[in-house]
């Protein structure tokens, strides 16, 4: 007696879906997606740390783990070390050229005391072009130290400015170390285990945002004349005997048609081209990824 009253059951269940879904009209069938993130290791060393599990709700910018970071650690260290050994090499231009002006300076005083005493016919010629030329020397030896002071100088400063590019590449090398969460989501799959060695590319663990999930529906060309991007659509979705309804937006239309999935029906099943449309529907949390769903007229 139990049986048949679970029987009957069924039966009256059945036909109330049935009934239910036969007054409104499907347009186009799918299969619900979302945007999956494959998050990789961006250096290479021992995971020290990757604090997820499969199932776990991480938000976009969480810090879940880190890669070893010793051996970058101290390559920075040795590059300011290096730096530092080499701006010590840097000439001191005052201290340097100092002597020389004031060679300079007791030449030009020479050299007015001489012409003084040439126009008091107390000096010759000879006196006169002497004190010219010495002046004139003097100011090339000055204007040679300058120069290769500044050459110096220059090289110098090239050298630190490679070590300070070193510097950068490796604080970018630290900075991607750090296992940084892309997206609020949940962690659909786990690859790699703390003590694991990782390269750089390799997953470390996949994330979904399952919020905001598409039905990935199939048009037959005559209906997409009436589709454009932001129209709003009725998207079904059976639960057992339970049909949920939700309000989808269309967020993107392929231009290239593709011939009917095997998996999918169509308003015209003698339709051999179909064009896909993703529409954006807000998850409550019954929708699930790889579930059927329907494009429905309510009306």
């Amino acid at each position: 007696m139990k049986y048949r009253w679970m029987i009957w059951l069924a039966v009256v269940g059945l036909i109330a879906t049935s009934c239910k879904r036969d007054k409104q009209e499907v347009i186009a069938s799918g299969m619900f997606e979302t945007t999956e993130v494959v998050v990789s290791a961006q250096s290479a060393g021992v995971i020290e740390e990757l604090a997820l599990e499969e199932g776990d709700r991480v938000n976009a910018g969480a810090l879940l783990g880190y890669v070893d970071t010793t051996q970058l650690y101290l390559q920075k260290m040795l590059l300011y070390k290096n730096r530092t050994a080499t701006q010590t090499h840097l000439p001191n231009v005052t201290k340097q050229i100092a002597a020389l002006k004031e060679s300079i300076a007791n030449a030009k005083t020479e050299q007015l005391r001489v012409s003084k005493l040439f126009a008091g016919d107390a000096a010759t010629q000879k006196q006169v072009d002497d004190t010219n030329a010495q002046v004139k020397i003097l100011e090339g030896q000055l204007a040679a130290l300058e120069n290769n002071l500044s050459i110096n100088i220059s090289s110098i400063d090239a050298q630190s400015s490679a070590i300070d590019i070193q510097i950068a590449q490796v604080e970018d090398l630290l900075q991607k170390a750090h296992i940084v969460n892309p997206i609020t989501g949940v962690v659909l799959a786990k690859y790699a285990e703390q003590g694991e060695f990782a390269v750089a590319g390799k997953p470390l663990y996949k994330v979904a945002n399952p919020d905001t999930v598409k039905l990935k529906a199939y048009f037959t060309g005559d209906q997409l004349f009436d589709l454009k991007l932001g129209n709003k659509l009725t998207v079904a979705s059976d639960y057992g005997d339970n049909e949920r309804l939700y309000e989808g937006e269309i967020v993107w239309i392929s231009d290239v048609a593709e011939f009917t999935p095997k998996t999918i029906q169509t308003k015209n099943q003698r339709a051999n081209l179909v064009y896909a449309v993703k529409i954006a529907v807000k998850n409550d949390g019954y929708l699930k990824m790889g579930m059927y769903g329907d494009v429905v007229d309510t009306k």
